[in-house]
């Protein structure tokens, strides 16, 4: 019979680099079936957020911006990293939705949590469901953001997703999330 898996053990750790939202280190790590491996490399990432927001009147909010490590634009939806002082990821996650969009929500709940790359990363995106949600405040972007807001109908979204015309992973998995808790995706 066949040994379980056990988890790898960190032997030792280094640090790279380090800044506020990510940091890289390389470790040497103990297999769980034996042996060692040099360097492994991990990037520690923030907890993210990712808001499938949906208006008052029914349409889903997206957010176009240009991406420079693939040299496209992409189109997202609102969300982004918790900051050092915030404890609860739901109030990144209305942070986040109120600064880049202007808009608040009625109702919100987590629906998911996905790992962006387990293999290298060592943090996770919380998808968060918003209903009911209205333009409140003025958009209020980070020093670096650009972005413009685009409001698709269900039908829009499910087509895009159909072409391939979505091209973040992670935003894929939200968008597929939040059309099922919409009922409008069923598994």
């Amino acid at each position: 019979m066949k040994e379980p898996l056990k988890p790898w053990k960190q032997l030792s750790t280094e640090y790279l680099h380090r800044e506020n939202w990510f940091s890289l280190r390389r470790d040497r790590v103990l297999k769980g079936g034996g042996g060692e491996m040099y360097p492994y490399y991990v990037l520690e990432y923030s907890t993210w957020a990712s808001i499938f927001s949906v208006t008052s009147s029914g349409k889903i909010i997206m957010m176009k911006q240009y991406r420079y490590g693939l040299g496209e634009f992409s189109l997202e939806l609102p969300g982004g990293i918790m900051d050092p002082h915030e404890t609860e990821v739901l109030v990144a996650a209305k942070r986040e939705l109120r600064e880049e969009t202007g808009y608040t929500c009625g109702e919100i709940r987590e629906i998911a949590k996905v790992a962006p790359n387990p293999a290298t990363s060592n943090n996770y995106m919380h998808v968060f469901f918003a209903t009911g949600c209205e333009q409140t405040h003025v958009q209020d972007f980070d020093p670096h953001e650009e972005l413009e807001l685009i409001f698709m109908e269900v039908a829009e979204v499910k087509a895009l997703l159909r072409e391939n015309k979505i091209i973040q992973s992670l935003h894929v998995s939200a968008l597929f999330y939040g059309l099922m808790a919409m009922g409008e995706l069923k598994i």
